[in-house]
C-alpha cells in the first residue's frame, strides 16, 4: 500500500468546518490503496473543540505532532481580553486603535497567516522524518496557506510528489478586500501563491467557479473535488422525525455578510399577521453569531423565538438537520462568492429536509441545491419571494407535507472524494 503524507492544520479533537474534509477523506483512503499519515500541530487555536471527532480518526493511522507558536496570545494581552483567531478579520463595530494597528500587522507581518512561524521547524522535521520514513505522496490543506508553504519546503528537499489543496482560494477569498494590505504585502502574496501552485504536482479545489478563476490567474490546471457528506453519519443514527414546531435551523458562523437582514422582517411580519405562525415559530442557530445579527433579531421583537448554541458537537448536529422543517443555508453577502459552496450544504441534503439558500443566486451552492431539487433559492433582498416561501412552507408543515425529494446526491459522497484523491494521487505518483 503506498504512503501519504497530509499535512493539515486542523485535525481532531479540533472542531469546526475546516477538519472535515480531510478526516472524512482520511477514513477512506485504504480502500483505495493508500495509507495516511497525518501531520498537524502539538497545541493548535482551535475556533472550537469537538471530542466526538476523535472516532472518526482511522484505527492505527499514525499523527505526527510537533509545538507551534502563534501571535494570538500576544494580540490577546493587547486587546485585554480573550479573543479568538476570527478576530483578526472583524469588521463589526468601531475598531479601536490597538486593533486596528493589530490587524494592520495580521495582514502585513504574518504572511500568508500567523501560522508562518511553523514552517521552518516543520520543514525540517518533516525533511528529517521521510529519510527514515518515505512516502509515496504529500497532500497539504489550506487555509492556512502555511501548510503549502511546508509542503513546498518538503518537496524541495526530498522531491516527493506533492497535491495541494485549496479548501478555500488563497488571494481572491472573499474576506481579502477587508484586510489592510500594503502593496509590498499584495505582490508577497501573490508571489507565494504563485509559488505553491506552479510547484505542486496536482492542484485540487472545491468549486467550479474556483477552478476557473485559479486556471485563468495562474495557467494551470486544477482538480474539482467538492466536498460531500459521509453516508455512514446518517445510515447509522436511522430516521430522526422533524420538529413539531416550525423550525428554521442554520448550522454554522453568522458573520456580517451573512446576516440576512430581508428574513428577520419577513418572519417578523409573519408572526404579527398569522398567529399560528406565531405560535409554531423556532429560529434555531447553532454555531458562533455576530453581535449585529443578534441585535437585529432583537429589534425585530424575535428574541423570543431564538435558540442559539454557539457550538454543538458534529454527531448532535446532524441530528438537529434532520429534525429542522428548514435548513437556513446563507450564501456571503459580498463580492467573489460565486465559488464559496459552505460545507454544511452536503450534509443539509443528506438530511432530506427542505433547504432555504438566501444569496447570489449565480452561485456554485445554488447549482447544487438547484441540481438536487434540496430546496429554494431567494436573493437576499427580494422580500417578496421570500414571503411567498416562507408561508407555502408553513402551509405545507401544517399539512404534514413539507418535505423534499432530493436526487443525484450519490454526486457528493466523501467516499467517492476520497476515491477521486486517490486517482489524482495515482497519477501524480506514475509519472
Amino acid at each position: 500500500m503506498k504512503k501519504v503524507l497530509i499535512i493539515t492544520y486542523y485535525w481532531p479533537p479540533s472542531g469546526g468546518a475546516g477538519v472535515q474534509r480531510w478526516l472524512k477523506t482520511t477514513k477512506y483512503l485504504r480502500k483505495y490503496g493508500w495509507e495516511p499519515v497525518i501531520y498537524t500541530p502539538e497545541n493548535p487555536e482551535a475556533p472550537a473543540y469537538d471530542d466526538s471527532l476523535l472516532r472518526e480518526v482511522p484505527q492505527g493511522v499514525e499523527v505526527l505532532k510537533t509545538k507551534i507558536w502563534e501571535p494570538y496570545s500576544v494580540y490577546q494581552k493587547l486587546m485585554g481580553k480573550k479573543q479568538d483567531h476570527s478576530s483578526y478579520l472583524s469588521k463589526e463595530g468601531k475598531k479601536s486603535m490597538v486593533k486596528k494597528l493589530a490587524e494592520w500587522v495580521r495582514s502585513n507581518v504574518f504572511i500568508p497567516d500567523p501560522r508562518m512561524f511553523w514552517i521552518k521547524p516543520s520543514v525540517k522535521y518533516l525533511a528529517n522524518y521521510l529519510k527514515k520514513h518515505p512516502v509515496d505522496a504529500i497532500v497539504s490543506t489550506g487555509p492556512p496557506h502555511s501548510m503549502h508553504l511546508i509542503a513546498l519546503g518538503v518537496k524541495k528537499k526530498t522531491g516527493t510528489p506533492w497535491l495541494a489543496d485549496f479548501r478555500d482560494p488563497w488571494t481572491f477569498i472573499d474576506f481579502f478586500h477587508h484586510l489592510p494590505l500594503s502593496q509590498k504585502s499584495l505582490k508577497k502574496h501573490a508571489k507565494l501563491e504563485k509559488e505553491v501552485v506552479s510547484n505542486a504536482d496536482a492542484r485540487t479545489v472545491v468549486s467550479p467557479s474556483w477552478k476557473s478563476e485559479y486556471e485563468e490567474l495562474t495557467a494551470e490546471s486544477f482538480e474539482l473535488i467538492y466536498n460531500g457528506y459521509d453516508e455512514a453519519d446518517f445510515d447509522e443514527k436511522g430516521e430522526v422525525l422533524p420538529d413539531k414546531e416550525f423550525t428554521i435551523c442554520h448550522i454554522g458562523s453568522l458573520n456580517v455578510d451573512r446576516n440576512p437582514e430581508s428574513l428577520w422582517r419577513v418572519l417578523s411580519k409573519l408572526v404579527k399577521e398569522n398567529k399560528m405562525f406565531e405560535k409554531q415559530l423556532k429560529i434555531k442557530l447553532i454555531g458562533k453569531v455576530n453581535p449585529e445579527t443578534l441585535h437585529q433579531i432583537e429589534q425585530n421583537k424575535l428574541k423570543s423565538y431564538l435558540e442559539y448554541v454557539p457550538y454543538m458537537e458534529h454527531e448532535q448536529v446532524l441530528r438537529e438537520t434532520q429534525k429542522a422543517q428548514l435548513l437556513l443555508l446563507l450564501i456571503n453577502n459580498a463580492p467573489n462568492v460565486s465559488g464559496i459552496i459552505p460545507g454544511k450544504v452536503y450534509e443539509y441534503m443528506a438530511s432530506k429536509r427542505p433547504i432555504l439558500a438566501l444569496g447570489a443566486l449565480h452561485s456554485d451552492a445554488v447549482s447544487i441545491i438547484r441540481e438536487t431539487k434540496s430546496g429554494e433559492a431567494i436573493p437576499f433582498d427580494d422580500h417578496q419571494a421570500l414571503e411567498a416561501f416562507l408561508r407555502s412552507s408553513f402551509e405545507q408543515y401544517e399539512r404534514n407535507e413539507l418535505n423534499v425529494e432530493a436526487e443525484k446526491l450519490h454526486l457528493f459522497t466523501r467516499e467517492g472524494q476520497a476515491k477521486t484523491f486517490s486517482e489524482v494521487l495515482d497519477r501524480i505518483t506514475s509519472k
